[in-house]
Order: C-alpha cells, then sequence, then structure tokens
C-alpha cells in the first residue's frame, strides 16, 4: 500500500481489515479443519494462517516489509511440512497470501520475485509427487497445478491493487496542490485588495497633505479642513483594513464614484461623469475596484486635466488626459484586477495613444442566471 495522508490511509486500512481479515480467518480455519490429521498438523498449518494475517496486516499499515521475511520463511515451511509431513495440499496458502503482499511492493525485480515465488511452490509440489508417487493425474492437479496456479493468480492481482493505491495517492497529491493554489490565489487577492485599500489612501493623504502645507499660511481655514480630510480619510482606511482582515468588504460603485471626483477636483482635474445605465449589481463590486485603482493611477502617473468616466450597465470606460509620451510603468494593480475581471467573465482593456489613457471594463455576456 503506498503512502497516503494519514486520515486516508486510516479510512483504507480499516475498510481492508473489515473486509478482507473474515476472509482469510475463515479460508485458513477450513483448511486446518479440512487438512489436519494430529494437533501438531493444526498447529503448523495455524502458523501459515498467522503468517498470513500478520503480513496483511502490516500490508494495511503501509508497513509490510518490517515483517516480510519472518512470514515468508515461515509460510514457506508450513508449504514443505504440509507437502512432506501432513499430506495437506492446501498448506501453500499461507505463503500465496505473503508473498502476494510483498512481492508487488518491491522497488525492483518484481517480475523475477513472482518467478522465484512461484517457482518455490511448483518445485516443492513436484517433490512432493516425485517422492511419495501419488496418484499422476489427481496429484499433479493437487500438488503442482492448483498451488502454483493460484500463488500466480493472487499475486498477479495485487499489482493492479498496487496501481489502484497509486492513483488514490495521485488524487490525494492534487488535492493537496490544489489547496495549496487556493491559499496562494487567496494571499493574492488578500493582498490585491490591500493594496486597493491602503496604497491608494496613502497616495492621497500624501496629495492632501502636500496641499495643506502649501495652504497653512494663507489659508489656514482651508488646511484645517484637509487635514480633517485626511484624520477622516485615514479613519476609514484603517476601518476598511479590519473589514478585509474578517472577510467583510464589500466595494461600493456609487461610494467610489462620489470618492473619485472629489479627488480629481481636490487635485484640480476637472471630471465628467456619464450614466448611460444603471449599473448592474453584479458588476458593481468589481468595477469600484477598477475606478478606485485607475483613479490611483491617475493620480500617480499622469499629469491629468481633465477624466471621463462612462458607466453602462455591464461595464465602466475612464479616460484621461497628461498621459506621458513614454509607456507608462506595469500596473501591477490593474494586471492582477484583469485577472479578476477575467475570471467573472468579463474584459479589462488598457490603452495609451496621443497622450490618453483608456481604461475600461466589461461584462458582455452578463445575464440573470449568472448571478454571483
Amino acid at each position: 500500500m503506498t503512502a497516503h495522508t494519514p486520515e486516508t490511509q486510516r479510512r483504507l486500512r480499516r475498510l481492508n481489515l473489515v473486509t478482507i481479515s473474515p476472509v482469510l480467518v475463515a479460508v485458513g480455519l477450513l483448511i486446518m479443519v479440512v487438512d489436519a490429521r494430529s494437533w501438531l498438523d493444526a498447529f503448523v498449518l495455524a502458523l501459515g494462517v498467522v503468517a498470513a494475517l500478520l503480513a496483511f496486516e502490516r500490508w494495511t499499515a503501509n508497513d509490510v516489509f518490517r515483517v516480510a521475511i519472518p512470514c515468508l520463511l515461515a509460510s514457506a515451511g508450513v508449504w514443505v511440512y504440509g507437502a512432506f509431513v501432513a499430506g495437506a495440499g492446501a498448506a501453500f496458502f499461507g505463503l500465496s497470501i505473503v508473498g502476494s503482499h510483498v512481492v508487488p511492493q518491491l522497488a525492483r525485480l518484481r517480475g523475477l520475485a513472482v518467478a522465484g515465488l512461484v517457482a518455490f511452490v511448483a518445485v516443492v509440489g513436484a517433490t512432493r509427487l516425485l517422492l511419495f508417487h501419488d496418484d499422476l493425474p489427481e496429484g499433479l492437479i493437487s500438488w503442482l497445478v492448483v498451488p502454483s496456479g493460484i500463488t500466480a493468480m493472487v499475486t498477479g492481482i495485487m499489482f493492479p491493487n498496487k496501481r489502484f493505491y497509486g492513483v488514490v495517492q495521485d488524487l490525494e497529491e492534487a488535492r493537496d496542490r490544489e489547496a495549496e493554489l487556493a491559499v496562494v490565489r487567496e494571499r493574492m487577492r488578500f493582498a490585491s485588495d490591500l493594496h486597493d485599500i491602503q496604497g491608494h489612501t496613502l497616495h492621497v493623504v500624501k496629495l492632501k497633505t502636500a496641499l495643506a502645507q502649501k495652504l497653512v499660511r494663507t489659508d489656514a481655514g482651508r488646511a484645517e479642513e484637509e487635514l480633517r480630510e485626511i484624520h477622516a480619510l485615514v479613519a476609514d482606511t484603517i476601518a476598511q483594513t479590519k473589514e478585509l482582515a474578517y472577510a467583510q468588504r464589500r466595494l461600493n460603485l456609487s461610494a467610489e464614484l462620489e470618492n473619485a471626483k472629489n479627488l480629481f477636483e481636490a487635485a484640480g482635474i476637472d471630471v465628467r461623469v456619464d450614466r448611460e445605465a444603471e449599473v448592474d449589481a453584479r458588476a458593481s463590486e468589481l468595477l469600484g475596484q477598477v475606478l478606485r485603482e485607475t483613479t490611483t493611477n491617475i493620480l500617480r502617473h499622469a499629469q491629468a486635466g481633465q477624466v471621463r468616466i462612462t458607466l453602462s450597465k455591464s461595464g465602466i470606460t475612464i479616460l484621461n488626459d497628461g498621459a506621458p509620451d513614454a509607456p507608462l510603468p506595469e500596473l501591477s494593480g490593474l494586471s492582477t484586477l484583469r485577472e479578476r475581471v477575467a475570471g467573472d467573465g468579463g474584459e479589462l482593456t488598457v490603452a495609451q495613444k496621443d497622450g490618453t489613457f483608456l481604461t475600461a471594463a466589461a461584462f458582455p455576456h452578463l445575464r440573470p442566471q449568472e448571478a454571483r
């Protein structure tokens, strides 16, 4: 049996012990009743059954090699005793069970080991025929064909059984990798949301602090108002960070839109909002994230004078001027959002041309039954 997670191994072990052990015990008792002619015969045949049960029990625990040699020697000795002393044709039972659980677990030379196991059973049977001159047709079947044939068959069956446990292990490993991947994805999502909250806020705080410094001597009242807004913004960011930590955060597109307008106006940027239709509630949160990330990028990377925001039922378009002629640095936030939008069946488009920068997100195939 190959290695599995502890819980899976416990369940498979319990299943095997409950279903197979009674069969082995029943067959062993039947052999003892039928073939034993004395208490000594019964004792020796019982040793073969015990060896088979022990090897099987250790196999279910993935530890068969610990008892492989003593069990093989004991069961082989029982077969020799049964053939030459007790005249018990079923004495090979223990050896066939022990061998079939040990040989397929070998790392190499399994084919040679199978041949050796079957050959030993056959040689003992053939030697019995030669020494005791049993009736040839019946003796040939009883001492050679049946023992070697059953041993080969039982051992052969255990090879696909081993492959089955290999498939189970592969499935377990795939499930573990999927769980690890889910954790990584969740960490990336958390990092992206944290970037959305704190990166955006810190940049705005930087702008408002610089503005307050300019106003502190010329317009103390306006500077005080800017400081109050900074305080409120930091408090709101702390609250959003706590909500994120407890998986309670949800973006509101209307609130993000109002926040973006206030920020652009505070930075001296003319902003225009066109509503072509009411935004579908299912797209609202992701579109809010796109708007927040784009607002941060415009304030950080562009010298914008105008921003136009267009809302449709299932999309948003943000167009700004003041984009530098040189290519913008990689916008990792938008790259992450592109994957998240695509995961919801949408498309995020980013384009820079002639001093303008376009960011557009849309869910063209949004239908009522596709609600999230």
